[in-house]
């Protein structure tokens, strides 16, 4: 199945999107992908860890809890609980709707506070930075 853009590519090495996508979760890949354009976009269905849950009872959806990773410059000078309202307010209908988004972890960066994650992760593993040079002595 070819892709017809790189967050595609993203999405299945990290979501594991083969052929079949639920509902609600090529929704939240449309709706995200249209409104943010993310460089990165990483979503997981969590809801098979949830079903046990009091408030889950009698629920029949299988899409009820995500977790969300968007990388976007449209979330640039903007701290995290607004990056977080323009999520909900983008995905309040189907929040609200019966049967709908239960629970919704999100984890927002831009690209430029994502590239500093991974130099201070490749750091703390004594792996050399992804972009960094080395001067000849």
């Amino acid at each position: 199945m070819a892709s017809e853009t790189p967050i595609e590519d993203t999405m299945r090495a990290k979501v594991g999107l083969v052929l079949y996508a639920p509902e609600i979760f090529k929704l939240l890949t449309t709706q995200i992908t249209e409104a943010f354009k993310p460089t990165t976009l990483e979503i997981y269905n969590d809801s098979e860890l949830h079903s046990h849950h009091h408030a889950m009872a009698g629920n029949s959806s299988k899409e009820t809890h995500f977790r969300v990773v968007i990388t976007s410059d449209a979330f640039e000078s903007k701290r995290q609980p607004a990056r977080h309202r323009m999520v909900y307010t983008l995905l309040k209908e189907e929040m609200a709707k019966e049967g709908g988004i239960h629970a919704l972890q999100l984890r927002t960066k831009t690209p430029e506070e994502e590239e500093t994650l991974e130099e201070r992760e490749a750091k703390e593993k004594g792996e050399p930075a992804g972009s960094a040079s080395v001067e000849a002595a």
